[in-house]
């Protein structure tokens, strides 16, 4: 087997509840959603961008995973800040949903859980839905608290650091939406 790029096992309660859109108790939930297109080639493209690791890429994270397209299992490990001052959170994808075939109502998308070292334990969904009048629904769903001490005296900074962090998820959604390269 080849090395792990992140260590340690997932580390929270809950595994695998943003599929269901639920949070264990003590968890603070997060919820943002946004209009992003209309029609399937709209949707498709968003779709595998998100199964491609592209909004992460997109939003300005340094990105490194284990495989190419999400899998559940694998892992990525996302860098946000600059030289010394950088903070990494390892995770791990806990459930996947392909698009499925025709062009009925559906939603695609992934779970990643929280693994040591993240600043936070919890998991966030990345998901994009098209109801049956051919909405594109971007939506990011997560549950979390701080890992440690450290970070919950930084507690300010770390939601502010979320919000500018889903903003640019959502702004990378819209990319793929519009078929930005």
């Amino acid at each position: 087997m080849t090395a792990r790029i992140a260590r340690g096992e997932l580390n929270y309660p809950g595994i695998g509840f943003t599929s269901e859109g639920r949070s264990p108790e003590g968890f603070a939930r997060s919820r943002a959603s946004a209009h992003v297109g209309e029609g399937f080639e709209t949707y498709r493209r968003v779709a595998d961008g998100i199964l491609n690791w592209q909004i992460q890429r997109r939003s300005g994270l340094r990105v490194r995973t284990e495989t190419e397209a999400v899998e559940s299992g694998s892992r990525i490990v996302s860098g946000f800040g600059i030289g010394p001052f950088r903070i990494n959170a390892p995770c791990e994808v806990v459930w996947v949903r392909p698009p499925a075939p025709g062009t009925s109502a559906q939603s695609a998308g992934f779970g990643y859980g929280t693994l040591p070292g993240h600043p936070e334990r919890g998991e966030e969904a990345f998901e994009v839905s098209i109801d049956a009048a051919g909405a594109v629904i971007f939506t990011i769903t997560a549950f979390s608290r701080h890992s440690n001490w450290f970070y919950a005296a930084g507690g300010a900074v770390a939601k502010a650091a979320q919000r500018l962090v889903t903003s640019r998820y959502i702004d990378s959604a819209h990319q793929l939406a519009a078929g930005e390269s």
